[in-house]
């Protein structure tokens, strides 16, 4: 009955019903009244004639709800209908919402209590404003203004309304209204701004009241960035600005305003402006807050307004200075302010607060490589290092007068030195560390990598790099100096050890080697000392985690000094005892890292011994690894195959795996002979579990020494493929009992592991072998049938995709002496596995990628083997081909996609070059187009790109000697078949996109077949399609930008290794020549 009444609109609407439905809406009634009163809320609102009623309601109802939903009625219609309604209806509706306006903030009374209302009828009038003005209101602002005049809270409305017009214009604009209407807007604003700067300033200059005057300069804060620059330099505006400044009501906002025009960028016009602006700033900052304040404490103790106020100085200093930095070091006056700014800057950097420690070390970093990149391009770094230990030697670079680099380094000597304390100080956690303390103080092992310090780590190394190479006496002093308090125990904590020692490891590579190595011989003491005199397991763990650390990042000066390498060497085995949680990883992961730096120092008798340190570690290793887990055992193990390798006599090393292998193969015996007599016993959990370790051991071992690892596999080989075979029975028949199901239960997890990691151990030797034919025909043929014929005998949830990835390394290894085995392959792997993937595009994530990958490898080194398929098992293969390219996961489209290209380009060169490409081309063009011109295959723009030129090239080259054409269906032939494949694409592109006219897809197609020669205009020319066909636009493009971003990095890199130490030395792949 209600809903009934509510719908007649014939009579003004019955606004106490209305409201009685809106509060039963929002009330705690019964759920059915809820659902009711939303269902009748909805009709109404989505009623075309409901907005006509909105004025009817606005006047008779006090329910705040009720007037809210009015007004949501009405913004759709403003948003959506506006254009098309009545003259009058518009005009009515615009002076109804100003009248109210202005009635409820004339009243300072029912302005405070109806708030919520006049700021949502605000954005109302905002929103028909951008319909309505310029054009057909055009004296909005003169109207506005004068209103503002007539009573101090009607201007403080007036305020919020033209802070909303200027972000609605500015900021939100985008996507919202046309180029056009934006632009429009912007000359209106512009135009009408001074009327706009009067009343600010008129405010700001008679009033006393607060909130009149903070909406103000709210508004101009809204204003500054885009208003013309005249206003700001060219009346009292900024005198206004810096006499708020100093009344704490108005402090945060003023700060504000004046920060964003400090980062206005333009000309050296204003420079003296700025430049008074920056005194007088710093005059009134020093009564505010004097310099000597502590500001971690102020900001820790302080209320919220005072650490805004701290953050906003942080981010005006921060502005001004990279933007006008230059012209505040041109006299002593101006360098004396701006010595004293930098203070300011690095006690606020000192806050405990992240966001505002990101602000001030953005600026950091953007400074020190501003001092440090002139020197960069004359002088090599370490002669730069050179020169900077001797005292500031007056180089005068070419091209520079005065040596003015130099002056500007000598000018900030001061705050540098003492942004190397704050970075020393401040240093963030370098990934390699994994002992962290935890909210209670505990020091634990790391669960999870917080990837917002990993960024800040590498901006704060990257800074620091700089910093050591402007001064490296100054950064050696410094670091030496914190380390002797440490040791006397005066400044002893956790956190000031750890960041001082992530600050030592992080300088590695910026020192001329001389230095570094008298820098490391006192850290390194020092470290080792404190390890000795200090008590507690915690305490231990915090300094052991420190030394670990420092020592992996300086491989060259371990390289050089064997004693300190040993003693290093034999302090990582203490730590693999020490079982304090994230210890032993630590020390296993920096053992395995220095080892892979080091390896020629293991090998060869040092002086003073009797026998190489790979011998003697050889001889301890039960007691040494004795406390590891089994991953920690692996990666140990990994290491000192890495060691073995570095051995260049075969007898000798053949000798040291024996004796690092003999654990795991006394117990591989063990089992195996217990198994000849009860096969049952390899059914055994724990006997499982024993074999997977063991295999895991030898993977380990093979991934470091390649083919020298060929006297061990062979050893457990056969065995092993025993082993394979009788649990992949087990697994089979486990499924064929329990259903799929089974395939989860833990037991058959542990099984197929076992699989897994014997067909891993056998890729991992393959792949790392050198190239030998004889161990290829000494390990693929025993396979055939134990991992091949399984394979295509297995229910599909049994399959190992390892299967695939280990014959796509086999092939890839052994390339065409493959080439009679293919068949077998195909045989078992093929029909199977697409079965297995054709089904959607998610089950088996890991054979699709896999099985990609085999036919890649197939069609690159066994091309002839392809050819010698039926034409039904070639379809196949280019089905699969379009189905990986179709998927959305990257890899597999990215595989599928060079797959393709390999293919076309094999086939181009053989003799069945015609029968191919009239057979697939159309097709192929046709589904590279599709993937193109969908959004989800963005990423795979490039390779696209690479398949359409081929196939136009070829189209318009004449290589294809017969017809693209089915004569019988097209009885009339073409010129060409550069003429057939233009006209067929044109029809293709102009039905995908009705969007387009005829002539502008012509014109795209056309401008293919001109540019088939030059990638990069036949690429912009696609990009540009793409762009232009509506498909692309207003989402993220970057992908079609992906090549270029790549480039960019590649350069970057490039700038990085020409500094000593930016890229660290132990990420070089150098292959540090350690002999």
């Amino acid at each position: 009955m209600a809903a009934e009444k509510l719908r007649d609109f014939s009579q003004p609407i019955d606004v106490p019903l209305l409201d009685a439905t809106v509060d039963a809406f929002y009330g705690t009634g019964s759920k059915e009244q809820r659902t009711a009163a939303d269902q009748i809320l909805r009709e109404l609102q989505n009623n075309p004639d409901m907005w006509l009623q909105v004025m009817h309601i606005l006047q008779h109802t006090q329910n705040l709800n009720t007037k809210f939903f009015a007004l949501q009625v009405l913004e759709g219609v403003i948003k959506y209908r506006w254009n098309a309604l009545p003259v009058e209806q518009r005009d009515g509706m615009k002076n109804f919402i100003s009248d109210v306006i202005v009635q409820l903030s004339g009243n300072e009374a029912s302005f405070r209590t109806e708030r919520l209302y006049v700021n949502k009828l605000n954005i109302i009038l905002v929103q028909i404003l951008k319909h309505e003005w310029p054009a057909r209101w055009r004296n909005f602002i003169p109207d506005l203004v004068s209103a503002a005049k007539t009573t101090e809270t009607i201007c403080e409305n007036c305020m919020a309304i033209l802070k909303l017009l200027s972000e609605e214009v500015f900021d939100f604009s985008r996507g919202e209204m046309t180029q056009q209407k934006i632009r429009e807007l912007k000359q209106s604003l512009n135009s009408e701004f001074q009327l706009i700067h009067e009343l600010c300033l008129y405010v700001l200059s008679v009033s006393q009241r607060t909130e009149l005057i903070r909406a103000t300069l709210s508004t101009l804060h809204a204003f500054l960035s885009w208003i013309p620059l005249g206003y700001i330099f060219e009346s009292s505006l900024l005198e206004t600005l810096l006499k708020f400044f100093t009344m704490p009501a108005y402090r945060n906002l003023t700060l504000q305003c004046l920060t964003e025009v400090a980062s206005l960028q333009f000309g050296n016009f204003y420079d003296a402006q700025y430049v008074k602006m920056y005194n007088i700033f710093m005059v009134q900052l020093q009564t505010i807050l004097p310099p000597t304040t502590n500001m971690p404490e102020a900001y820790a103790h302080g209320s919220s307004e005072e650490q805004a106020f701290i953050q906003n100085l942080a981010l005006f200093f921060t502005l001004f200075y990279k933007v006008h930095i230059r012209i505040l070091e041109s006299t002593q006056e101006n360098i004396s302010a701006l010595l004293l700014g930098l203070e300011y800057l690095i006690n606020i950097s000192y806050v405990d607060d992240i966001e505002v420690f990101k602000v001030c070390l953005d600026y950091w970093n953007i400074l020190v490589s501003e001092l440090f990149q002139p020197n960069r391009s004359l002088e090599n770094s370490a002669v730069a290092a050179t020169n900077m230990m001797v005292s500031q030697v007056s180089v005068t670079p070419p091209g520079m007068v005065d040596g003015q680099p130099l002056q500007r380094r000598q000018l900030y000597a001061g705050p540098m030195s003492k942004l190397r304390m704050l970075m020393i100080c401040r240093m963030a956690k370098p990934e390699e560390v994994l002992i962290v303390e935890d909210e209670n103080g505990n020091i634990v092992r790391e669960t999870m990598k917080d990837s917002d310090v990993l960024v800040q780590y590498k901006i704060m190394r990257e800074t620091l790099i700089y910093l050591a190479h402007l001064d490296h006496q100054d950064t050696e002093k410094q670091m030496l100096g914190k380390l002797n308090k440490q040791l006397s125990g005066k400044d002893l904590t956790w956190n000031t050890l750890n960041t001082l020692c992530w600050a030592i490891g992080s300088i590695s590579g910026s020192m001329v080697e001389e230095q570094e190595n008298r820098f490391l011989v006192l850290v390194i003491r020092d470290l080792l000392n404190l390890c000795e005199i200090t008590k507690g397991k915690d305490n231990k763990a915090v300094i052991a985690s420190n030394i670990m650390y420092v020592v992996g990042q300086y491989p060259r000066f371990l390289r050089a000094h064997w004693k300190f390498l040993k003693t290093v060497v034999n302090k990582l085995f203490e730590f693999m005892h020490e079982t304090h949680p994230g210890v032993q990883d630590m020390a296993c992961d920096t053992f395995l890292k220095i080892v892979q730096k080091c390896r020629r120092k293991f090998v060869i008798t040092q002086v003073g011994e009797n026998e190489p340190f790979v011998s003697e570690l050889l001889s301890g290793l039960p007691t040494t690894i004795a406390d590891l887990e089994p991953h920690q055992i692996h990666t140990f193990y990994e290491s000192v195959g890495s060691m073995i390798q570095a051995e260049s006599d075969s007898q000798k090393r053949d000798e040291y795996l024996q004796r690092l292998m003999v654990l795991p193969y006394q117990k591989w015996l063990e089992i195996i002979g217990q198994a000849r007599q009860n096969v049952d016993f390899l059914k055994d959990q724990d006997v499982i579990r024993t074999v997977l370790n063991i295999l895991q051991t030898n993977t380990s071992v093979a991934s470091s020494l390649g083919t020298f690892f060929l006297p061990q596999i062979t050893l457990i080989f056969l065995d092993m493929l025993n082993v394979y075979r009788m649990y992949s029975e087990l697994i089979s028949k486990s499924i064929a009992e329990g259903g799929p199901f089974a395939s989860r239960t833990s037991y058959v997890k542990l099984l197929r592991s076992v699989k897994r990691e014997i067909l891993k151990l056998i890729e991992t030797f393959l792949d790392k072998a050198e190239d030998q034919p004889q161990i290829g025909k000494q390990f693929v043929p025993p396979m055939m049938d134990p991992v091949l014929g399984d394979y295509a005998r297995n229910v599909p949830d049994a399959r190992e995709s390892e299967v695939l990835s280990l014959f796509a390394t086999i092939i890839n290894k052994y390339k065409g002496s493959m080439i009679e085995d293919i068949p077998h392959i195909f045989e078992a792997v093929f029909q199977c596995t697409l079965e297995m993937i054709t089904k959607n595009f998610e089950d088996y994530p890991e054979h699709r990628l896999k099985f990609f990958s085999l036919l890649r490898a197939i069609a690159t080194h066994c091309f002839p083997a392809l050819i010698c398929l039926s034409s039904q098992q070639l379809k196949f293969v280019m089905d699969s081909i379009i189905w990986a390219f179709r998927h959305t996961e990257r890899n597999i489209a990215e595989t599928g996609l060079n797959l393709l290209l390999e293919m076309l380009n094999k086939f181009q060169a053989s003799e069945f070059c015609n029968q191919f490409y009239r057979t697939y081309f159309l097709t192929i063009e046709q589904e590279i187009f599709a993937v193109l011109t969908d959004t989800f295959h963005k990423p795979g723009f490039k390779l696209h790109v690479l398949v359409l030129q081929h196939l136009f090239c070829l189209a318009e080259s004449g290589a294809l000697t017969e017809p693209l054409w089915d004569a019988a269906t097209n009885p009339y032939p073409y010129p060409s078949n550069a003429d057939f494949v233009r006209e067929f694409t044109i029809k293709l592109l102009s039905t995908s996109f009705p969007n387009m006219t005829n002539a502008e897809v012509t014109q795209f197609v056309n401008g293919l077949f001109k540019s088939t020669n030059d990638l990069s205009t036949f690429k912009t020319h696609i990009r540009d399609f793409l762009i232009q066909s509506k498909e692309f636009s207003a989402q993220d493009n970057k992908d079609l930008y992906a090549e270029e971003a790549a480039a960019q990095r590649e350069r970057e890199r490039q700038r990085m290794l020409s500094i000593p130490g930016l890229i660290a030395p132990i990420e070089l792949q150098d292959e540090m020549v350690d002999s």
